[in-house]
């Protein structure tokens, strides 16, 4: 379902985003730089994760965060727990959300916005309730309603719950807030963790 035309939600929301990306990432250009050196270290030559997602109306595209995990295999060639893969760098980036810094270039390229629900695996799609379903009429977003309300520590039901009510509910004021309390919560480190994983777990479905 298309959400009706709004001035704030289809002109001024994604004019700033592109605006106000392009110069914060100018601004942290030296952090940046700074922080793929230290990954390509850390990962091997390998700063970078990129992973296809569904945006806005379920359209795809692909997702740059910084590198928090080594590829580290068990003796039958699966990938090791998320806890045991996060490097000494990944934590602190993962902990002070700098994971998040490369998507400026996804909010620059249009695929995401600053504020909206966070991009999902593609593989949830088909899972989802109808309702579930309407967190993609809007442009995904760095951080959402649901990441200033729990982040990674709530669970799924509550996290959707979360996102549709922001997609009934945005605003600039809506929007102007929970930028605010993401800023509070990232010098907190507060909910980068569910309560049984380093990460969150996988959506199985309703």
């Amino acid at each position: 379902m298309h959400r009706q035309f709004s001035i704030y939600i289809n002109i001024i929301k994604p004019i700033a985003d592109v605006l106000v990306a392009l110069i914060v990432f100018v601004i942290l250009s030296p952090v940046f730089i700074f922080l793929t050196i230290r990954l390509l270290i850390a990962n091997k030559g390998r700063p970078f994760f990129l992973q296809t997602r569904p945006g806005k109306y379920g359209r795809l595209f692909k997702v740059v965060k910084f590198k928090t995990m080594n590829d580290a295999k068990d003796k039958n060639g699966e990938l090791l727990p998320d806890a045991q893969r996060i490097t000494s760098i990944g934590r602190f980036i993962r902990n002070s959300s700098l994971d998040e810094l490369p998507q400026l270039l996804n909010v620059i390229k249009g695929d995401m916005s600053f504020v909206g629900p966070r991009p999902l695996l593609v593989e949830y799609l088909p899972l989802y309730s109808d309702i579930q379903k309407r967190r993609h009429e809007v442009k995904p977003g760095i951080t959402g309603w649901a990441q200033i309300n729990g982040r990674n520590a709530i669970g799924w039901k509550e996290k959707f719950n979360y996102d549709v009510w922001y997609v009934d509910n945005i605003s600039f004021t809506l929007d102007f807030r929970i930028l605010w309390r993401t800023f509070k919560k990232v010098f907190k480190s507060e909910g980068v963790s569910s309560a049984t994983s380093a990460t969150m777990e996988k959506f199985t479905g309703n």
